[in-house]
């Protein structure tokens, strides 16, 4: 599922109607594979966090049917939700998937931090 969001984040990113007026991304530090740890322990001890977890990767599905549909508006309305999903995970998640936005998918340190993040989605069920 974090793969995906990431993907699909970026897909987004990249889509005008996302884009900052400088046409850049925010900058985010380079997120580490202790950020990653933290985030999913703090997700994982707490069963309200580990629900908003698995009802973002619901979101993740439903944005992925959007821009295949190329539906804007359901797009917009689904990202809403996602980012205010995301703000009740807190800071330290916000900060982990901004961070990967920005990062090298392809990078071991990165690739180690997917699978960390994959540890969640077996929460879902």
């Amino acid at each position: 599922m974090q793969l995906k969001l990431i993907v699909v984040v970026c897909v987004l990113a990249a889509t005008p109607a996302f884009a900052q007026p400088s046409g850049t991304p925010p900058a985010a530090p380079k997120p580490t594979k202790a950020d990653a740890q933290n985030v999913v322990q703090i997700i994982s001890s707490d069963k309200a966090k580990t629900q908003i977890y698995c009802d973002l990767a619901k979101i993740d599905d439903q944005i992925a049917a959007a821009v295949a549909k190329k539906d804007q508006k359901k797009i917009d309305e689904l990202i809403k939700q996602q980012d205010a999903l995301g703000d009740k995970l807190g800071p330290e998640y916000v900060a982990l998937t901004n961070g990967l936005l920005q990062s090298d998918p392809s990078s071991a340190e990165d690739k180690e931090i997917s699978t960390l993040l994959q540890g969640l989605d077996k929460l879902c069920k």
